[in-house]
């Protein structure tokens, strides 16, 4: 990919994931949908703790979105989608579309930022041998 574009692309996809993010897990935690409380005592966490884990990820995610502590941002958002993974897998839900879904946004999440950070690429190149 072009360096001009990478930035932008980065930029894209930093905002899909923000906002699916809102839209499909702080959102509903925050106002305290049903279908928020439910998929939480399903996965065995008391509805005491939805409100704390809605503004937990509201918190990593907006670190993650400001560019001077988007790395801290991202390495927080890591360790609760690792936190989320660890649930699905405790309560023997399916691999590929519960239990990794968490490894998906991460990945998702820091293409977006390896993008859009210069300094992240620097010090995380991609190496392509020499022909």
């Amino acid at each position: 990919m072009p360096s001009s574009l990478m930035v932008p692309v980065g930029y894209t996809l930093t905002g899909l994931f923000a906002a699916f993010l809102l839209i499909a897990s702080i959102a509903p935690k925050l106002i305290g949908a049903s279908v928020a409380t439910e998929s939480m005592a399903a996965l065995g966490w008391p509805a005491g703790h939805t409100l704390m884990i809605g503004l937990v990820e509201l918190g990593c995610l907006a670190l993650y979105l400001v560019p001077r502590t988007s790395l801290l941002g991202a390495v927080l958002m890591t360790g609760l989608l690792g936190g989320a993974m660890a649930t699905q897998l405790r309560v023997g839900n399916p691999l590929f579309s519960h239990v990794l879904f968490s490894v998906y946004l991460g990945l998702f999440m820091w293409g977006g930022l390896w993008l859009r950070a210069p300094w992240l690429r620097a010090l995380f190149p991609v190496v392509t041998p020499d022909r």
